[in-house]
């Protein structure tokens, strides 16, 4: 009988330990090392985001090769569409937006990777040979824009690029479809073409509305030439790969053989397509939102101090000059020291 106990107890003793040891080990290898919950990864972060989110956390191979176990869902692919001469400089894009995918074409070098059939209509041949060249492997969202970082035309206190792209609003692209990337009505807004009173006007070397009626005709004949057309300029705008499928590939190359055949100057063809954009993309004649709604919905600047239906206080004012002075945003248009109007973020 004594025999019998102490075996028994030498047996009780084994589990006692071997329990206390799975519980250490368990909590050691599992619990001491699993991420809180509350870091585990977000779940209901908007897509830009979570894009984001995911390009930071997805373990990565030794051998530096992107691991497949957290590869469960696709990142939106978001595109820049430039048209550029060799003067110009957009390298900027790749300084600030490192994610998004480069297209800078060189339209006044034949031998550059990136370049057009020929040299004609300004932006609109880059644009349209982007699209008719990508139709079938589109990314989510293009951005159709010039090069330089400072230009005139750019919807910013300081005709900035860089805090007018940074602001620019993703989500809000995504639900429209088609996007312009300016709110102020200055030039273009809301009457810049009148097809039919103008016709056969010939008043300003870059004033389109002489031959836009015949142009019109011809590259959308399925519909009535409008009294007015009004969109605010100059040819920078955002659209999704769904936007623009909605038009068949066959319809942008009809657009470029008409570029290319044109007789008209360069400039005026381009002014062409530079007021039709909104309407390739399923927009009225006129599309001139209120530049109060449109600066809150287009850039997420909200409750800005807006005069008129056209502007808003401290935003954008039309320079005295297309061509902004060497030093800009430093130097002012007289020589003078400058600062900039507002923060680059």
């Amino acid at each position: 009988m004594p025999r019998f106990t102490v075996r028994n107890a030498v047996v009780a003793l084994n589990i006692v330990l071997l329990t206390a040891l799975f519980v250490h080990l368990k909590y050691e290898l599992w619990h001491k090392h699993a991420p809180a919950a509350e870091l585990a990864g977000p779940l209901h972060l908007p897509d830009e985001l979570l894009d984001d989110y995911q390009a930071s956390t997805t373990p990565q191979a030794d051998d530096g090769k992107t691991l497949k176990a957290n590869a469960g869902i696709t990142p939106r692919r978001t595109a820049v569409v430039v048209a550029s001469q060799a003067s110009e400089n957009a390298t900027w894009l790749s300084q600030y937006f490192p994610l998004w995918e480069k297209n800078i074409y060189h339209v006044d070098d034949a031998n550059a990777p990136l370049t057009v059939p020929k040299n004609k209509g300004r932006e609109s041949m880059v644009y349209l040979t982007y699209i008719i060249d990508h139709y079938d492997d589109l990314p989510d969202n293009v951005l159709f824009i010039h090069p330089n970082r400072y230009q005139w035309h750019n919807d910013d206190p300081d005709y900035d690029g860089l805090p007018m792209l940074r602001h620019f609003q993703l989500p809000y692209l995504e639900k429209e479809g088609y996007v312009n990337i300016r709110c102020a009505w200055s030039l273009g807004c809301p009457s810049e073409i009148k097809p039919l009173q103008e016709e056969g006007e010939h008043r300003q070397a870059v004033h389109a509305g002489g031959d836009y009626k015949k142009a019109f005709q011809h590259l959308f004949p399925e519909l009535d030439v409008p009294k007015t057309v009004g969109v605010s300029c100059c040819a920078q705008f955002a659209a999704t790969r769904e936007k623009i499928r909605e038009r068949k590939k066959s319809d942008y190359i009809r657009y470029r053989d008409w570029i290319i055949a044109t007789k008209l100057d360069d400039n005026i063809s381009g002014r062409v397509l530079e007021y039709s954009w909104h309407m390739i993309f399923g927009k009225k004649p006129v599309h001139c939102p209120h530049a109060e709604d449109c600066y809150c919905k287009v850039f997420g600047l909200c409750k800005l101090d807006c005069k008129d239906e056209g502007s808003c206080n401290g935003r954008y004012t039309l320079p005295p000059y297309s061509s902004l002075p060497k030093g800009w945003p430093y130097i002012g248009w007289q020589g003078e020291e400058r600062q900039r109007a507002a923060s680059e973020e």
